[in-house]
């Protein structure tokens, strides 16, 4: 299997293994940046299945054994559909790849993922006016009682410019091992001797 291929795939294992709670500091997540690279990066398929899969799979697991929830929670369902437009994003944005193109997609799905996740938390939690003044406090503030949410949305987008940048110096170094390997011989590139040409007294 090429490094390109495999890479990508050991680089979710870890992501999906810093999902369990306290790995990592509240709201600083791998999940944006993994989701989007690995989605980016692998071929195929496998970039439209496994960034999703290795998210709901996580979640599904963190809920029946850590959260003692129901599998298939209305935030859930939501948040996954969010993240799908990241797998869609990163699919469109591929078709040209560059490393600026990588860290464009990742930090719009951020601020997106922000904008949208509290905006359908403003439309179903009835503790916020369904006003704009109760929008911009989904947005801003949150809830008494909790941080607010513009605090974890700057967490969310510092830990997804910081992975992003990992993962993408872990592909670029990937490439850069690629180039120094010598491509294997064949059959064709062996070169074939030439019969020396008669000398003149011969002739």
């Amino acid at each position: 299997m090429e490094r390109k291929t495999w890479l990508p795939l050991v680089l979710m294992l870890v992501f999906a293994a810093s999902r369990w709670p306290g790995m990592l500091p509240e709201n600083f997540s791998a999940a944006h940046a993994l989701l989007f690279c690995a989605a980016f990066w692998l071929p195929g398929w496998l970039g439209w299945v496994l960034p999703m899969a290795t998210i709901i799979v996580t979640d599904i697991l963190l809920n029946l054994f850590y959260y003692a929830e129901s599998v298939m929670v209305p935030e859930l369902i939501s948040n996954w559909m969010i993240l799908a437009l990241f797998v869609v994003l990163a699919k469109w944005l591929a078709r040209r790849r560059s490393y600026g193109r990588v860290f464009l997609g990742t930090l719009v799905g951020a601020l997106l993922f922000y904008l949208v996740s509290n905006t359908v938390s403003w439309l179903v939690n009835p503790v916020y006016p369904k006003t704009i003044g109760g929008w911009i406090q989904a947005l801003t503030v949150g809830l008494s009682g909790f941080p607010p949410t513009w605090w974890f949305g700057l967490k969310t987008l510092f830990s997804t410019g910081l992975f992003t940048g990992l993962f993408a110096g872990a592909m670029k170094w990937s490439e850069a091992l690629d180039a120094t390997e010598p491509e294997p011989e064949t059959e064709d590139d062996e070169e074939t001797e030439t019969p020396p040409e008669p000398s003149p007294e011969a002739a």
